[in-house]
């Protein structure tokens, strides 16, 4: 196995293996529908806002790596939810799904050996496909590990 294989599969490990990292599925895997909604007391989020912070982030990410004419989200608002609570019932699940399929998404970018990893996206300030893969990454285990806080939280465990 190449440098170069070796270091995109650990990349794809990275995003969603749960080595040292809380896998995606196992944050937001029956989370109780009643406290989606609720912020814990003194808590900044719910449980809801950072499920959708994640999904628009991790979006916004993608797209950036992707798409030259993508538009980032105004920081902040854009990347959090206007509220506390899903609008509807389907709506975590549907938040779920979208992150899924943006992370399977990065995978395929980090496994694709025709995008060079360390080389400058044209579109971007200096940016490489690897620093935002590992942006993604970093990212997200940072605000899996506060939506584990929110359920422990609100659960009283």
């Amino acid at each position: 196995m190449g440098k170069e294989k070796s270091v995109r599969d650990h990349l794809v490990e990275l995003l969603d293996s749960g080595h040292a990292h809380l896998r995606f599925d196992d944050a937001v895997q029956d989370f109780p529908p009643e406290l989606r909604g609720k912020r814990p007391v003194g808590g900044p989020h719910s449980a809801w806002e950072l499920l959708e912070h994640l999904r628009i982030a991790q979006w916004d990410i993608l797209e950036f790596t992707r798409n030259p004419k993508h538009v980032s989200p105004k920081w902040p608002e854009g990347y959090w939810p206007s509220s506390e609570a899903p609008p509807h019932e389907k709506a975590w699940d549907e938040s779920v799904a979208a992150f899924h399929a943006d992370l399977h998404a990065m995978m395929d970018i980090a496994a694709d050996e025709s995008i060079a990893l360390t080389a400058r996206i044209p579109h971007g300030e200096g940016q490489t496909v690897l620093r935002e893969i590992l942006l993604t990454a970093d990212h997200n285990a940072y605000h899996l590990g506060q939506l584990v806080a929110v359920r422990r939280q609100l659960l009283g465990a």
